[in-house]
């Protein structure tokens, strides 16, 4: 709790207040000028007027901070980050661009001769990120988890009036993104029993993103040559659908998808004895979500053999549902590979093997796959499918007891959390880079960018 403000204080706000207002008001006059409401440009007018209200609250707080020297109360001294005691210097003067526009600050200054570094309090104090206020920087998460660095550089100064390039826009973004992916690791929240729903949903998917060269050196792919060209996003989602539509169909509850992801490997270290990288994400993503806490546990994937091993590995009572909506997507391109794209008889011999999957007759399915399988390699392929993977698709029993069998939330996963940034013309990432802004992105659209905010900035005015 925040002690009370005592009247001295509030004496000063007010004043401060007044004092804006006064200025605030003289300066809208001028410009408003004496002709008639009608004959002015309003857009002009509102522009200008913001533009100058920021000047003025710029200068007011410019010149509150300058005339307060008690960042140098300690004295000669002020211990270093190094554990060692640095000496004061003298004060000196930076510009740093905030939301009300450029600020000149005037701060004390120590060097510390053991590790000869120099530094200044009031900086860590207000949490000045090189030459970028707090809140700078947190627009430059907005924009950087959405747009592209350039688009958010544009963004940037048509809305805000901020004039940050490109290239700032992405290094402050992607070191923010590191401190989101730290924070990930390090917090992990239980939610209270009394917000867990009753069923529970986890998506496992992975997706490829465009990469530099030389994050690819070695590593074997999908291209014609065996090389790769992508490196694997994998994706944990998790959300409750305890709605149902007119048919009795579940429905994905509005809020209630989260997602964590990066460019992790899902296989086990050689030693047997620990987790994977990603199993270690997806064991957090649950455990804050309470999905080990749920009374009815489901998990969804496309049947990548490690989906199936991490969800074995970490959950396994929970039921499996191999995706229909993925699964239907493999028959259309069984479909095609048999018949050729054009062909009407692929639209049709389709449309019967998905009716089939509706209604649990797989046996059928492998039986028509069967009929192909000398001629087309996709055909033999997925007889193994459905074998391996049938006691996953018995679609009527998931349906009788109220689960989903598709959604499209783990598809929709890749796209809305790492395609439609990550996987636009041109862009080639590393993978420090991507895991970056993938970190901020999952962050923000599980809701969870504030409650990080909020412990990023108790921790540097405790540092």
């Amino acid at each position: 709790m925040r002690p009370p403000t005592t009247s001295a204080a509030t004496s000063k706000k007010t004043a401060l207040a007044e004092a804006l207002q006064i200025s605030l008001v003289g300066e809208i006059q001028n410009l408003l000028g004496a002709e008639a409401i009608e004959d002015l440009d309003f857009e002009a007018l509102e522009t200008a007027l913001r533009t100058r209200s920021l000047q003025i609250a710029a200068r007011a707080l410019e010149q509150r901070f300058n005339r307060d020297t008690s960042d140098a109360a300690s004295g000669a001294l002020h211990p270093c980050s190094c554990g060692q005691m640095a000496r004061y210097v003298d004060r000196r003067s930076k510009c740093f661009q905030t939301v009300l526009g450029d600020l000149t600050l005037e701060r004390a200054y120590y060097h510390c001769p053991e590790c000869q570094s120099g530094f200044c309090p009031r900086d860590r104090a207000l949490g000045l990120d090189g030459a970028l206020s707090p809140g700078v920087v947190r627009m430059i998460g907005v924009v950087g988890a959405a747009v592209s660095f350039e688009e958010g550089s544009g963004l940037l100064k048509e809305l805000a009036g901020l004039h940050v390039g490109a290239k700032q826009v992405e290094r402050t973004a992607e070191s923010l993104g590191a401190e989101v992916a730290e924070d990930e690791r390090s917090h992990v929240d239980p939610v209270p029993a009394s917000e867990i729903a009753p069923t529970l949903y986890l998506g496992l998917d992975g997706t490829g993103i465009p990469v530099r060269p030389k994050e690819l050196e070695g590593r074997a792919g999908k291209q014609e040559d065996g090389s790769a060209k992508t490196r694997e996003v994998k994706l944990c989602t998790i959300w409750s659908a305890e709605s149902r539509d007119e048919e009795g169909v579940p429905i994905r509850d509005p809020g209630s998808v989260t997602y964590s992801a990066a460019i992790e490997s899902a296989a086990a270290p050689d030693s047997g004895a620990e987790r994977s990288e990603f199993a270690e994400r997806v064991l957090r993503e649950a455990t804050r979500r309470g999905f080990d806490r749920a009374q009815r546990r489901a998990i969804l994937g496309d049947c990548a053999i490690w989906i199936w091993n991490t969800a074995g590995e970490l959950f396994p009572s929970a039921t499996q549902i191999a995706d229909r909506y993925h699964v239907k997507g493999r028959l259309c391109v069984i479909a095609k590979a048999i018949y050729g794209p054009a062909d009407p008889q692929a639209i049709q011999w389709g449309k019967l093997r998905r009716d089939e999957l509706d209604v649990e007759n797989i046996d059928a399915i492998i039986q028509a796959l069967t009929e192909h399988s000398q001629s087309c390699e996709e055909a033999r392929k997925g007889i193994d499918y459905f074998q391996n993977n049938r006691h996953r698709m018995r679609y009527v029993e998931f349906h009788a007891q109220g689960l989903c069998t598709s959604t499209g939330v783990v598809e929709a996963g890749c796209k809305v959390a790492i395609g439609e940034r990550l996987k636009q013309s041109g862009m080639h990432w590393t993978v420090r880079g991507a895991d970056a802004i993938i970190a901020l992105r999952c962050a923000r659209l599980s809701g969870r960018f504030e409650d990080f905010w909020e412990r990023r900035s108790a921790r540097r005015k405790v540092a």
